[in-house]
């Protein structure tokens, strides 16, 4: 729903049918479900836990010789049950309702609004036309005082006036037909630039038809969904795969060719197969070598300007290869970090949904409170910390920061060692989240500041 209220401005108007809308609701719901199912196994894992330590349940399982762990074990293996149903999910769903999604979208977006005549205001959706009616009968048939301005040629004005007439869209709603009564049509003829060779002609009739096409208003065609498949977020991690590797090779093959190329520019590439760098130096060499000779010195005055001259134009022209070649790298390097992303985003968020049961499930058992309260507040917490790592290793890896593993895996590796942590002290059952603990930290901490005060008092 935040995502179609955000293009809610570009829906309204547009003619869409419920179907249209509950179909793009329906593709963003999917794309979302990756994203929500580590927030309900969180949320329903703190619930369960929670509620079973406060009615005792998890003290008599204990108390009849079944560890905690052993108890989680089915719950676990549920877990990467559903882990394993989100990866198929993300890897063969998403990419289908992001197609789609994206596809629906854009012909939202772009398409015209519907044909909506209004009373006393000029309609100019319609190329090359301007409609404007004075007074709509309530059935919205019947119109009058209409004016139809055609816009076809802006140096001559010509237009249809008529008192009344009725309005009727054609059962394909393909075109607009207004039969109109008691009117005249005015014309202009000729030459615009020349005034004396004009005809302005005026005809009266008693009825005359308008046909206007409306095939161009609406949402009224659908794109192929051919038009957004190069996009690494429409595929599954074998085409990834496949991707990825074309997209190396492309590389590569670019970056070899760029650089020949920024080779050949350089008077020494010609003769990088003669023994010139294993000849004896003479005695010129030696001193530009040792520092003690510059290299204007060995030169005539009469082509040191010349040498300057060519040597600047030939900088000039290596330095924009070399950045046309920076250029070029940084984007494929950029497309290939982008499919590596969506490769890992698929496991990542998968392996999201048992992290968030092993945090949810040991801090339920030591908050001991079930219900919606308690639970929500941690639950959201958690996949705050959850949902911003994600976020912002995301950000890194595309910005070449961290590399894709580390930045889409930030999460987890944020994560589990808080999950484990949890676990252990489930395992004790420590007392770490309980308001008995927080009390006697409270009484400890006021007791130190009270001694430390009445120290300073007797100093």
């Amino acid at each position: 729903m935040q995502f179609f209220w955000l293009y809610i401005d570009d829906f309204v108007g547009k003619g869409l049918g419920p179907g249209v809308i509950l179909e793009f609701i329906g593709y963003q719901s999917a794309v979302l479900v990756p994203l929500a199912l580590p927030l309900a196994v969180l949320l329903s894992s703190l619930m369960t836990f929670g509620n079973m330590g406060e009615n005792f349940e998890l003290v008599a399982i204990k108390s009849a010789g079944i560890s905690l762990l052993r108890f989680m074990r089915p719950l676990f293996l549920l877990s990467i049950l559903i882990g394993f149903i989100a990866f198929l999910f993300s890897n063969y769903v998403i990419p289908v309702a992001n197609l789609k999604s994206r596809t629906l979208l854009a012909d939202i977006v772009y398409a015209k609004p519907a044909f909506n005549l209004k009373e006393g205001i000029f309609y100019d959706r319609i190329g090359g036309y301007a409609i404007k009616i004075g007074k709509k009968e309530s059935n919205d048939s019947v119109i009058r005082d209409v004016i139809i301005y055609e816009q076809g040629n802006l140096l001559q004005d010509n237009f249809v006036m008529a008192k009344s007439g009725v309005m009727r869209v054609t059962g394909n709603k393909r075109f607009l037909e207004l039969h109109l009564r008691d009117g005249s049509r005015y014309q202009e003829r000729g030459n615009p630039f020349d005034a004396g060779n004009n005809e302005y002609i005026r005809t009266n009739f008693k009825t005359y038809t308008k046909q206007f096409d409306l095939a161009a208003l609406g949402f009224s065609s659908r794109t192929a969904d051919s038009v957004n498949k190069n996009n690494e977020r429409m595929f599954s991690m074998r085409q990834l795969n496949q991707a990825i590797d074309s997209l190396r090779r492309e590389r590569d093959t670019v970056v070899n060719r760029m650089t020949r190329d920024l080779l050949t520019q350089f008077a020494f590439y010609g003769l990088m197969d003669t023994t010139w760098s294993t000849t004896a130096p003479s005695s010129a060499e030696k001193k530009l070598r040792k520092g003690k000779t510059q290299l204007r010195q060995l030169l005539p005055d009469s082509s040191l300007a010349i040498l300057l001259s060519t040597t600047q134009s030939s900088a000039a022209s290596i330095r924009m290869s070399a950045e046309s070649l920076y250029s070029v790298l940084s984007d494929k390097n950029r497309s290939v970090r982008r499919h590596f992303i969506e490769w890992h985003r698929k496991l990542a968020l998968s392996v999201a949904c048992i992290i968030l049961f092993l945090i949810g499930a040991p801090l339920g058992a030591i908050i001991r409170k079930g219900g919606l309260g308690t639970p929500l507040i941690f639950a959201i917490v958690f996949f705050m910390l959850f949902y911003f790592s994600s976020t912002v290793g995301e950000k890194f890896a595309k910005e070449d920061t961290l590399t894709p593993f580390v930045g889409m895996w930030l999460a987890t590796f944020v994560l589990l060692p808080l999950g484990l942590f949890l676990t252990y002290k489930a395992l004790n059952d420590s007392k770490l989240l309980t308001k008995e603990t927080y009390s006697k930290l409270t009484a400890s901490l006021s007791g130190v500041a009270a001694l430390l005060i009445r120290k300073k008092n007797r100093s």
